[in-house]
């Protein structure tokens, strides 16, 4: 994992903190997500990367969760950090964006760490091109968000801490 493909990554790094009380969840974000607030707003909304971080951010902390965060446009660069996760986060929570249409390679990564995986994006992928109406990912994932904006990801951290035992 380079710098350079890093959108921003915080307690991240494939070691685990060890005596920290709160479990961790790697938020993980592919291809194109580093444009959110400028690309296509009609589909995706105005609402940047940095929002849903600082959201997300807000949310765990009222959870009694630690998160990490990471965005690449590079297929190996999501899988290597899948791959970190086990062993250092309890749970995933990813938007892969187009990758959830085409990686087989991706869906085999989180299938090989085994944590709770939400799958998350934006918009309702059922309800554009035909293409996206089919997810890898899913078959691998705990559940699927789609369709609700960035409150999708806010709606799988909450998913996520009834499914590790953390409530508000």
């Amino acid at each position: 994992m380079t710098r350079q493909n890093v959108h921003r990554v915080a307690k991240f790094g494939g070691v685990r903190n060890i005596g920290n009380p709160m479990p961790s969840v790697l938020i993980l974000n592919g291809p194109n997500l580093n444009m959110l607030g400028q690309r296509q707003p009609d589909i995706y909304g105005h609402t940047t990367l940095s929002d849903i971080e600082a959201a997300c951010t807000a949310r765990a902390e009222r959870l009694g969760l630690d998160l990490a965060f990471m965005q690449s446009n590079h297929e190996g660069v999501l899988i290597d950090a899948v791959h970190a996760a086990k062993g250092a986060q309890e749970a995933l929570v990813i938007n892969a964006g187009a990758y959830t249409h085409t990686s087989i390679a991706l869906m085999d990564a989180v299938a090989s760490v085994a944590l709770p995986t939400v799958e998350v994006h934006l918009s309702n992928i059922h309800a554009r091109e035909e293409f996206r109406h089919t997810s890898y990912l899913s078959k691998v994932a705990l559940g699927q968000i789609c369709g609700f904006g960035a409150q999708g990801y806010l709606m799988a951290l909450d998913a996520l801490a009834a499914k590790l035992g953390k409530r508000e």
